[in-house]
């Protein structure tokens, strides 16, 4: 399993000091240190502080609550249609994530979120891709639909590309190599799920180092199999058990007698 963010804000060497330090604390989990930094007063930074702690629940499966409540005033602020689209897609993300780490099914509701989005955020929008990939992610996760989810990925990479948004293609990277490797095809699933590794050392993704390091580690052969699960293992301890979704990849195997 893996799990998604928001585009790479604060990613490159333009961006202003603020979104550094948000970027620099989001990567090394600590969102509500980053969500603090940001005050709601625009339905820009009210939706990227509700993004923030959405994804704490994605990865830490806490603070269901407070993303509601930030939501909702994301969800307050917002008047245009890229602004209520936007909203609309962490409305369905948030769903997505209490589904899928059976807090509640909010399957319908996830659903009906991503699609108004759809219907607000226009084909070639830089949000669109981060939508794409989140309807993907519903496909695969909890529809079991591998087509579906593989064709989204393939929308969201392609938007991504064409939007410079690198922290993005980590994560279609990753699951396009996730697909290649449950139809068998190892080399295609070797290379997307490097690629994706390569991007989050280069971006100092922290938080999602260990995940594509232990998925990496699922297409190799040994020894290079578990050198790479023994450095997630570190990585995984070094954030205090973040993102909690890995602990059972990266549980040591059984001992037989």
């Amino acid at each position: 399993m893996a799990h998604p963010a928001m585009s790479g804000i604060g990613t490159t060497a333009g961006d202003d000091p603020l979104q550094t330090a948000v970027w620099r604390l989001r990567s090394r989990a600590c969102w509500a240190d980053a969500a603090a930094l940001l005050q709601p007063v625009t339905a820009a930074a009210a939706v990227q502080r509700a993004a923030l702690l959405v994804e704490r629940c994605l990865y830490t499966e806490r603070g269901w609550e407070e993303a509601e409540y930030a939501l909702r005033t994301a969800e307050a602020l917002a008047h245009t249609d890229e602004e209520r689209g936007a909203a609309a897609c962490e409305r369905g993300q948030l769903a997505y994530a209490a589904t899928l780490h059976g807090v509640r099914d909010r399957v319908d509701e996830a659903r009906a979120a991503l699609g108004r989005a759809a219907a607000l955020i226009p084909p070639g929008a830089p949000g669109r891709a981060l939508l794409d990939f989140r309807r993907g992610l519903l496909a695969e996760n909890l529809a079991d639909s591998p087509q579906a989810a593989r064709a989204a990925y393939r929308r969201a990479h392609t938007g991504a590309a064409a939007h410079s948004d690198a922290l993005l293609l980590s994560f279609t990277w990753r699951h396009l190599a996730g697909l290649a490797l449950r139809d068998g095809e190892l080399t295609e699933a070797r290379h997307g799920f490097a690629e994706s590794l390569r991007i989050r050392e280069e971006l100092g993704y922290l938080v999602g180092t260990a995940p594509a390091l232990a998925s990496l580690a699922d297409a190799e052969v040994e020894p290079e199999a578990s050198r790479l699960r023994e450095e997630a293992r570190r990585l995984f301890r070094l954030l205090g058990g973040v993102p909690t979704w890995l602990a059972h990849q990266l549980a040591p195997p059984a001992a037989t007698a």
